[in-house]
């Protein structure tokens, strides 16, 4: 039913603009992080207005790293480009992994290899008012740029693990001054993530530019899930705040042990599912090999 509206029908491609326009208007802004061209297919056509290409979901979900820190350049760029073809609508933002924007001079190149070589529309890099010289530069560079702050996973452990963010005045404090620097270098978008509800509506009130939640309440511009948190076909740690709309997992398993079973018990291939030859040319080919 939901598809229906969308499936057939020309939209035009989602600019930064746009999303900032959304914040305006009060619209919500749907985003959904995703790694490959079949999802993106799927997200596009279902009228998602954000698709960010995560380093998690790459190295977590679909390289099955034990984090985002692995990830390279190279691995991200190969996702992107299945990503980029499966899109027609949907606003496209890559993250830069670990170790990608460590200076400036690096953060520029890897930003410009994403816009040339893979065709997104944005990137996005985690850190606060700590990489606002590397977040202005990209920008300053005519390359939009989004931010990252709350939980940032490429740098949990310094945090102590993955835990919700903006738990004290202290924490909050940090989160809404990042926030403000971020905004004033250059940043389209933010992206809040595992953040408490009352630092994301303060920052979401604040800031001119739209905020994007991750696990961060209802007060955001926008929110995000994980696809494979939505879908159920998640092989690790489901986060508490993500919300399950289908059980994939447990379908795609059941089909796979129908099909197991229907071929060892004969009943696939049936004879729909075969080729035959020309009964004249298979008498040939007997008479040639005989």
């Amino acid at each position: 039913m939901y598809l229906k509206a969308w499936i057939g029908v020309e939209r035009e491609k989602i600019t930064v603009t746009d999303l900032l326009d959304m914040k305006k208007e009060g619209k919500k802004i749907v985003a959904i992080s995703l790694y490959d061209y079949p999802t993106a297919c799927f997200a596009d056509k279902a009228g998602v207005d954000v698709i960010l290409v995560g380093d998690g979901s790459v190295g977590m979900t679909a390289l099955g790293y034990s984090s985002t820190v692995p990830v390279t350049m190279d691995e991200m760029i190969t996702f992107c480009k299945a990503v980029v073809r499966g899109v027609k609508r949907s606003l496209i933002l890559a993250d830069m992994p670990f170790m990608s924007y460590q200076t400036v001079e690096e953060a520029l190149r890897n930003a410009g290899r994403f816009m040339k070589e893979t065709g997104v529309d944005a990137v996005k890099l985690e850190g606060g008012k700590e990489m606002s010289d590397r977040l202005k530069a990209i920008s300053e560079a005519g390359i939009p740029v989004v931010g990252h702050i709350g939980l940032t996973p490429q740098t949990a452990s310094l945090a102590g693990g993955y835990k919700v963010q903006g738990k004290t005045a202290q924490s909050g404090r940090r989160i809404i001054e990042d926030s403000a620097v971020l905004q004033d270098s250059g940043a389209s978008a933010i992206v809040l993530e595992f953040t408490t509800a009352e630092v994301a509506r303060l920052v979401s009130r604040r800031l001119k530019i739209p905020t994007i939640g991750w696990g961060s309440g209802p007060h955001c511009d926008g929110v995000g899930l994980n696809i494979s948190d939505i879908l159920g076909f998640s092989l690790g740690l489901v986060p508490r705040f993500a919300k399950q709309y289908a059980n994939l997992h447990d379908t795609a398993v059941t089909a796979l042990a129908s099909y197991r079973l229907d071929v060892q018990e004969g009943r696939f291939p049936e004879e729909v599912h075969s080729t035959h030859m020309d009964k004249a040319e298979y008498e040939n080919l007997l008479r040639e090999t005989a």
